[in-house]
């Protein structure tokens, strides 16, 4: 894949991001997503924001932040959580959207694991993420409750432990939550 030369990268954490930014992060992903998308950014509140500029436009938006997953009773994991993935929709298919996640998946080498619920998982398994197969769970304050409508998937990184089983059952704390075990 080339892209042009008028592309730049911009890595920002979202505590640091101009109002400008912000919402041109939330148009983005409204128009991409084609739903109201204020609640989702300011939920990103601990996401490090990869913003790409085609032309000085923002052209292509995902985020991560640092979660802890733990497949069964093994240690909890530390995982470059993905969200708010998208493309403008008139620059889609042309690359910009796997570009944003080379950069992030770059962006994962001290992390054991990077994961992401995928609306189309054929574009990230193109890119080498794998879906996981056993069931999810949410630690909630009254117990593990089942996410079956949510397809997870991972990537593998330097620092994934040997033992992963893609067809364990895989627990995420409750996003609000402090990430105690």
């Amino acid at each position: 894949m080339i892209l042009p030369v008028y592309i730049t990268f911009h890595l920002i954490e979202h505590s640091r991001l101009s109002p400008g930014e912000r919402r041109a992060i939330i148009d983005l992903c409204t128009r991409a997503y084609d739903e109201p998308f204020d609640a989702f950014v300011d939920s990103y509140t601990r996401c490090t924001h990869v913003l790409m500029y085609a032309r000085n436009e923002l052209a292509a938006h995902a985020c991560w932040e640092a979660r802890l997953l733990q497949q069964a009773d093994m240690p909890p994991l530390r995982t470059a959580y993905v969200e708010g993935v998208a493309t403008e929709p008139a620059l889609q298919r042309q690359g910009h959207g796997s570009a944003v996640m080379g950069v992030i998946a770059q962006q994962m080498w001290d992390y054991d694991l990077g994961a992401l619920c995928a609306a189309t998982p054929s574009f990230y398994e193109r890119l080498g993420w794998e879906a996981w197969r056993g069931p999810t769970f949410i630690r909630a304050a009254t117990g593990l409750v089942a996410t079956p409508d949510e397809p997870v998937m991972i990537l593998r990184t330097g620092r994934t432990p040997h033992w992963l089983d893609r067809r364990a059952p895989l627990i995420a704390p409750w996003r609000d939550a402090p990430e105690q075990w």
